[in-house]
Parts: structure tokens; sequence; C-alpha cells
């Protein structure tokens, strides 16, 4: 049951920190629901050829795992799509921000099996686009504060799209060069 139109304005400065310009930018099109399905099928597309080994492959020392950056999408994501609810069912209550290498101490991604990781992603990557396809055209333009800063359901929309491809880009220009 689809009520929310696929194609609509890109969010404009003000609906979202400057600092998630540098992911929105890196979003294509219009259709922003069509891109977060593609990009789960991009996603398990580069996964699908991995060995347990790689999922604990680091690019450097004291950088996170093909495992931990799994993990930290679906976390991230998971915080992006709790504000974009909240938002879009007109709470207005400011929402906090999170440290991710906070969180990174607390999870436990590294002992769990690669496979676990990719099918979290997937399950997420769903759960995202249940949510969003049933939006109404009201609710993508409505306003609240997270981590200090205004934010729309449609700017956190394209957080999440271009969050996910800022680390999809590096788990293959880093990890998993093939």
């Amino acid at each position: 049951m689809a009520i929310s139109t696929t194609t609509m304005e890109r969010p404009q400065a003000g609906e979202y920190a400057p600092f998630y310009e540098r992911y929105i930018s890196q979003v294509q099109g219009d259709d922003i629901l069509a891109t977060l399905d593609e990009q789960r099928r991009q996603m398990l597309l580069l996964l699908s050829g991995c060995s347990e080994a790689d999922g604990d492959i680091r690019y450097a020392e004291g950088k996170w795992s093909v495992k931990e950056v799994i993990g930290h999408i679906c976390d991230a994501e998971r915080i992006f799509l709790y504000r974009a609810l909240r938002i879009a069912r007109g709470d207005a209550t400011p929402l906090s921000g999170f440290d991710e290498n906070e969180y990174m101490k607390s999870a436990p991604f590294s002992k769990l099996p690669l496979q676990d990781l990719i099918e979290e992603f997937i399950a997420v990557r769903r759960a995202s686009l249940s949510l969003f396809r049933a939006l109404d055209a009201e609710a993508w333009t409505r306003r609240g504060v997270a981590n200090q800063n205004q934010v729309t359901v449609r700017g956190l929309a394209y957080i999440v799209a271009g969050h996910e491809l800022h680390h999809r880009r590096i788990l293959q220009e880093r990890y998993l060069k093939r």
C-alpha cells in the first residue's frame, strides 16, 4: 500500500544539517524510494561474493572492519528512520544526536557471522522502505529537530541513501577492491 509519490523535489538547504550535504549530494535522481530499493540490491551484490574472512578485513589499523561498517550502516539507518517516524507523525520533541564511535564500542558486529549482518542490512532497509512508502505528501515535508538541527522527513530519506552510498563506496574502494 503505497500512499506516497516517489518522485518528489529533493531536500533543500535548511531541511538538514549542513554536515549531511556530503551524503545528499551523492544521491542521484528524485525517486528516493527506487534509489533506496536499488541500494539494497547493490549492497547485496557487493557483499554476496565475500567470505567470512572478508568480513574481518580492515583497510588500515584502527579502522572498522567490513562487518563493523555494515553494522554501522544499520545502526545509523535505524536512528535516521526513528527520527523520520517521529517527525512524520508530528512529534515535535527535539531528538538527540549519536556518536557512532561510542556505539561501536558496545556493538557485537565483529563476533557476528557476515551473512547475519548482510541479512540485517536487508531487513533494516526493507523496514525503511516500508515506512517511507506509507507516508503521505504532508509527512515528507514535516520538520523536526534532530541533533540541534532542523530536518525534514524528506531530508532524512536522502540522508539514509547518501550515508549508505558513502559507506558502500568506501567498502568498494578501500576494503573489497576487485
